[in-house]
C-alpha cells in the first residue's frame, strides 16, 4: 500500500474545521451531530453471525472463539482492509472462563490478524459487546490508535448455566446491596413486572411484536446486510452425525407468535408470574464485529463510511432493580451527544425481558414504533457478550435503508447498570 499523502490528509482536515466553523450558535444541536469532521469515529464495516438456539442450533458444537475466527474473516473479507492495519481488537464475552483472552487472541490470528494487532477482552456483563465498540472508539479519539475493532461474541450452549455464578465471600455476602448482586436476573425481572405493576398482557403483546417484526424483516431479507453467514460443523443429536452446514439465518425467529399464544405459556419463576420463556431473551449463540476508524483515515484507505459514533454513557442503578439501567443510561447518552430523544429516529434497546423494555420505553415516554424496528432479542435471542455490538450493525443498516439518520443502542447490565451510545447513520 503507498504511503499516504499527509499533505493533502491535513489538507482535508483544516477544510473539515473551517467547515465546521460555519455552524453558527443558533443552529440546532441536531444540525450540529450531523455535521461532518475529518476528526469523527466512523464505522466502515459492521457485521455479525446469525443467532443460533443454545444448545440447539446449528451452532451448539461450535466454540465461541471459533465463531469470532470466522467473524473476523469476514469482517477482513468484507471490508478489504489490509489487517495489518488494524492496531486493536476489544472482544465483549461474559460466560468464558477469563473472558476469553487468550482463545480471542488467537481467533485473531487465525482470522489474518498479525502479531501485531493487538487484543483484548473484557466483561461488563450484557453491555460488554458495546463497551467493546466504545473502548476502540475512544482509544482512536485520544490517538492511541488509528484503525480499531469492536467486537462480542458468546456460545451460551457450551458456557451456559450455574457453572457461570461467582461463589461470594462471607464479607460480600453480608452486604445487602451487594448480595443482591447474585440475584438470577429473572427473578429480579419478576419482581420488577410486579413492583413497577407491568401486567403480562402488555409484556406478552409487545413480546409478541417483536416477534412479528423480525419475522417480517427476515422474511424481506432486512438482515441481510447486516449478518455474514458462517460454515460450520454440526452434530445432528438424533443420528450422531457429523455434518457441514452454512448457517444464514437467525432460527429463534418463529411464524404464528401472539399476544394471545404467548399468554398460554407457563409462568417461569412464580405460579402467579408473568416472566416466562416467550416474553424474555433467547439464550443464543453469536458473534458480531465492528471495524471503527478516524472518517480522514477512512477516506484515505477509501473505506466505505456506513456511520459514526457520537457519544456513551454508562450508568449504576440499584441491583435489584437492573432492568431499569436504559431508563438512565440513555437520557445520559443523548445529553453527552447535545440532541433530545425526540431528535432520535430509531432506538435499539435490548430485550432482556419484555417486562424491563416496556417500563423503560413507557418510562422515557418513546413512541413503540421507533423501538427495535425489525425485532429485538426476544425473538432471535441475546448472546449476551455479542448483542451491544450486533445492535450496532442493525441500527446503522436499519438507518441507512430508511433514509434516517440519528440512533441510540442500549441496554440493561447485569448487577445493576445500564449502557447506551448515540450514532449517526451516513
Amino acid at each position: 500500500m503507498p504511503a499516504p499523502n499527509k499533505a493533502q490528509e491535513r489538507l482535508s482536515q483544516v477544510g473539515g474545521h473551517l467547515s465546521h466553523s460555519s455552524i453558527t450558535p443558533s443552529s440546532s444541536p441536531k444540525t450540529s451531530i450531523l455535521h461532518s469532521s475529518p476528526d469523527d469515529v466512523v464505522v466502515t464495516c459492521a457485521l455479525r453471525t446469525p443467532f443460533t438456539k443454545g444448545g440447539k442450533g446449528l451452532f451448539k458444537d461450535t466454540p465461541g472463539a471459533d465463531l469470532l475466527a470466522g467473524t473476523f474473516k469476514n469482517l477482513i473479507s468484507r471490508s478489504k482492509i489490509d489487517p495489518s492495519l488494524v492496531e486493536d481488537i476489544a472482544v465483549g464475552n461474559v460466560l468464558a472462563p477469563g473472558a476469553g483472552a487468550t482463545e480471542f487472541r488467537a481467533a485473531a490470528l487465525v482470522a489474518g490478524f498479525p502479531d501485531s494487532t493487538a487484543v483484548k477482552s473484557l466483561n461488563r456483563q450484557c453491555s460488554s459487546g458495546l463497551q467493546a465498540c466504545v473502548d476502540i472508539a475512544n482509544e482512536i479519539r485520544t490517538g492511541m490508535i488509528e484503525i480499531g475493532v469492536g467486537a462480542g461474541v458468546e456460545s451460551m450452549s457450551s458456557q451456559y448455566g450455574p457453572g457461570a455464578v461467582t461463589e461470594f465471600s462471607e464479607l460480600l455476602e453480608n452486604h445487602m446491596q451487594a448480595a443482591n448482586c447474585k440475584v438470577p436476573m429473572g427473578v429480579l425481572s419478576e419482581q420488577m413486572a410486579k413492583d413497577k405493576k407491568i401486567p403480562r398482557t402488555e409484556q406478552d403483546a409487545f413480546a409478541a411484536s417483536s416477534y412479528q417484526k423480525a419475522l417480517k424483516a427476515q422474511e424481506a431479507g432486512l438482515f441481510d446486510e447486516e449478518i455474514a453467514p458462517l460454515t460450520v460443523k454440526y452434530t445432528d443429536p438424533k443420528t450422531d452425525e457429523e455434518k457441514t452446514v452454512t448457517v444464514t439465518k437467525d432460527d429463534g425467529v418463529r411464524p404464528g407468535i401472539t399476544a394471545e399464544s404467548l399468554g398460554k405459556i407457563r409462568a417461569a419463576f412464580a405460579k402467579d408470574g408473568s416472566i416466562h420463556a416467550g416474553n424474555a431473551s433467547q439464550v443464543s449463540d453469536g458473534a458480531a464485529a465492528v471495524l471503527m476508524m478516524k472518517r480522514s483515515t477512512a477516506q484515505r484507505l477509501h473505506q466505505p463510511i456506513l456511520g459514526k459514533f457520537v457519544a456513551a454513557s454508562i450508568v449504576g442503578v440499584p441491583p435489584l432493580l437492573m432492568g431499569i439501567g436504559p431508563w438512565k443510561a440513555i437520557p445520559e447518552a443523548l445529553a453527552k451527544a447535545g440532541v433530545s430523544k425526540d431528535d432520535v429516529d430509531i432506538y435499539e434497546i435490548n430485550e432482556a425481558f419484555a417486562s424491563q423494555a416496556v417500563w423503560c420505553v413507557k418510562e422515557l415516554g418513546l413512541p413503540f414504533d421507533k423501538v427495535n424496528p425489525k425485532g429485538g432479542a426476544i425473538a432471535f435471542g441475546h448472546p449476551l457478550g455479542c448483542t451491544g455490538a450486533r445492535q450496532v450493525s442493525t441500527l446503522l443498516s436499519e438507518l441507512r435503508r430508511t433514509g434516517k439518520k440519528i440512533g441510540v443502542s442500549s441496554m440493561c447490565v447485569g448487577t445493576g447498570m445500564g449502557m447506551a451510545a448515540v450514532w449517526v447513520a451516513e
